[in-house]
């Protein structure tokens, strides 16, 4: 079995080539080709953190991941999201590999916002803005320099030393420009794409903020519980998920507003794997304001698992250990 870090995992899995992997991942989904049940969640005390098991398969592989999502961990060394994904053979059902999730979920979860941007967004639209700056804010820059030509970019988050380290970073590592500003309102003010990757219970993005014409990508919330986008947002927007059973189950950006009335039960859509395999419409006018609500399928990390282990195999990265044993005759 392969043990594969957190930088073999960064080297082994470039945003251009798991957005492509994503892509076909969903269209798997789609065409009834994958399995991918529910996932699992357990609660710690007082809710302050949680333990997620999420399962997937397909005729030619199987994979798990691990992990826990501590919402207290913003400000500490620690991300908010750490674990494991096993990656498994479908013929014998042998651990082929043993990956870091932190890195997995960082790069699958905006891989997949940039393949929605791509199928979802305004061919001109370019002009981003991301609400928060962690681990997520990063990868979502990636992809979205994947997805569109950017002529701006802005960023907000509750902490202006996090805002500044942001656009240090994004200078640094990817040559881009980042303006952090003071408020969300004024990051997403004439923005025509806009990220949410915050930790916030409470919504952070505001319908009365909204251009025609935008594309949102959510990714924070992932309770049914919690949202990113106020029912006003909700309400005006067209809504379209990864998975409607796990948006019905878990997802509080579209439950609350049901709840509340201002939004009705057929207010999803399409699935992302529906609309890239043509079977429901995507964007319908440069006027829509189209909303990709993400919750993270483990079909994507499967895929990424896939993907890693072949370019590790190819390479020959990654650390050998003895696991198991072979049965004789």
């Amino acid at each position: 079995m392969l043990v594969i870090n957190a930088a073999e995992v960064r080297r082994l899995m470039p945003m251009a080539s798991c957005m492509d992997a994503m892509e076909t991942a969903l269209k798997q989904l789609g065409r009834g080709e994958a399995q991918n049940p529910l996932r699992s969640a357990n609660w710690l005390p007082e809710k302050r953190g949680i333990l997620l098991a999420m399962p997937a398969l397909t005729d030619e592989a199987m994979a798990i991941k691990v992990i826990t999502v501590m919402p207290g961990n913003h400000g500490t060394p620690y991300d908010s999201h750490m674990g494991a994904v096993i990656l498994f053979d479908a013929q014998f059902g042998r651990p082929l590999a043993l990956m870091d999730a932190t890195e997995i979920t960082a790069i699958r979860t905006a891989a997949v916002s940039g393949v929605a941007t791509r199928l979802l967004a305004r061919e001109d639209a370019g002009d981003l803005a991301i609400l928060g700056t962690g681990v997520q804010a990063r990868s979502h820059l990636q992809a979205m320099l994947e997805a569109r030509p950017l002529r701006r970019v802005r960023v907000w988050s509750r902490g202006g030393e996090n805002r500044e380290a942001y656009v240090q970073w994004a200078s640094d590592e990817l040559d881009v420009d980042v303006e952090a500003t003071e408020s969300a309102q004024a990051a997403v003010t004439g923005a025509d794409l806009i990220c949410t990757t915050t930790a916030a219970a409470e919504p952070v993005l505001r319908g009365a903020w909204l251009s025609p014409g935008t594309h949102i990508n959510a990714v924070g919330a992932s309770t049914a519980t919690t949202r990113e986008l106020d029912s006003e947002a909700m309400a005006m927007l067209c809504h379209f998920v990864d998975r409607r059973e796990s948006a019905l189950d878990e997802s509080g950006d579209y439950l609350i507003p049901l709840q509340e009335g201002e939004i009705d039960d057929d207010h999803i859509r399409a699935e992302l794997g529906e609309v890239l395999l043509g079977s429901a419409p995507g964007r319908r006018s440069d006027d829509e304001i189209t909303l990709f609500n993400s919750l993270g399928l483990a079909v994507e990390d499967l895929a990424s698992a896939q993907l890693i282990y072949r370019e590790a195999l190819s390479l020959g990265l990654g650390t050998s250990v003895e696991f198991g044993e072979t049965v004789g005759e």
